[in-house]
């Protein structure tokens, strides 16, 4: 996970100067402290996700069906929207696996959003093995959901490959820590997810703004398929995007958790889905560790008086706390 900090930095001990958060230590000193087992079912299942968000006035992707059994697939076609695409995912997944995003639809031929066309006997496929359990937690039978195909926002047309970039916030103990945005690529199929080839850029948590890129554990300086500079990204609504993740904390009681968001050409902000154990690269991706952070919050935590701070509070903390980070692949000594 950490592989392009340990060649380009030259030993552990700059590793913990830069702050930098384990796999071990977060599983000990973050998921299992701070994260009740009770509380796993309504991350780990996006059905249930979607069912609490609402609860929560909390906007989702439109749900179009859920097909739990085999039996139920050759009918799977009834859900599709009568114009635009759709996306197919295990309500238990995890990673990115499983997940097909129909960009087009042609009598029996989808066009995938990397530009491959595949027919009905290949959804039909795709449905099967999800609902076998070939990409759920544990390889359990899972259920396959289909939503309505999300449409990025124009301003990050020049930043992402025919897919929808996606903004993941850990949250720690409900206050925003660290943010980037990922953006798919034709190598990732036009997900937006990093271990297939996405990007994933930092952003300031006060301006909304990159910081710096890394793709393939490596730093990038421009898009790849986009010729478009990575500097120049900027997101809009930030606050309120900040706001949404952090009340995903109060919505799960869950103390740490990555949440992820999209931006919609329609209906704006969106909760795409959460996670109990967020990955580590996110510290790659903005060139510091995560632990310095989530120590000034315990501190905040342990000198605050009277009742616990709201979401928003919390947002104007963090930012006050971390924003107006500035790095570049030169601090973290790279030639």
């Amino acid at each position: 996970m950490l592989n392009w900090l340990k060649k380009y930095l030259a030993s552990p001990r700059q590793l913990r100067q830069l702050g930098v958060l384990g796999l071990n230590e977060r599983n000990l000193a973050c998921i299992s402290a701070h994260n009740p087992r009770s509380s796993f079912p309504s991350v780990d299942d996006k059905l249930l996700t979607k069912l609490l968000a609402e609860d929560y006035q909390i906007a989702t992707p439109a749900l179009l069906g859920t097909i739990r059994h085999q039996a139920e697939i050759t009918r799977f076609e009834g859900y599709l929207p009568k114009q635009g695409g759709f996306v197919i995912k295990p309500a238990k997944g995890s990673g990115g696996k499983g997940i097909l995003v129909i960009q087009y639809v042609s009598g029996n031929r989808y066009l995938k959003a990397s530009g491959e066309w595949i027919s009905r006997e290949a959804v039909q496929r795709h449905l099967s093995n999800l609902i076998s359990g070939l990409y759920s937690l544990g390889g359990h039978p899972d259920a396959a959901i289909i939503e309505k195909l999300i449409h990025s926002a124009k301003d990050f047309a020049d930043f992402t490959f025919e897919g929808v970039p996606d903004i993941r916030v850990i949250i720690y103990q409900g206050y925003p820590v660290m943010a980037m945005m990922r953006l798919s690529t034709k190598d990732s199929d036009g997900k937006a997810n990093l271990h297939q080839g996405a990007i994933g850029v930092g952003v300031d948590l006060t301006l909304g703004t990159a910081i710096q890129a890394v793709q393939h554990d490596r730093p990038v300086f421009i898009h790849p398929d986009t010729g478009s500079p990575l500097e120049k990204l900027r997101i809009q609504n930030w606050h309120y995007l900040l706001d949404l993740a952090a009340r995903c904390y109060d919505m799960t009681g869950l103390g740490y958790l990555g949440a992820d968001l999209v931006v919609d050409a329609e209906q704006g902000p969106l909760l795409l889905e959460l996670n109990a154990r967020p990955g580590l690269a996110i510290q790659m991706a903005n060139g510091t560790g995560v632990k310095p952070r989530l120590q000034a919050i315990d501190q905040h935590r342990a000198e605050l008086r009277g009742p616990a701070e709201v979401s928003e509070v919390r947002v104007k903390v963090a930012q006050q706390l971390f924003g107006k980070q500035v790095c570049s692949a030169r601090q973290l000594n790279v030639e």
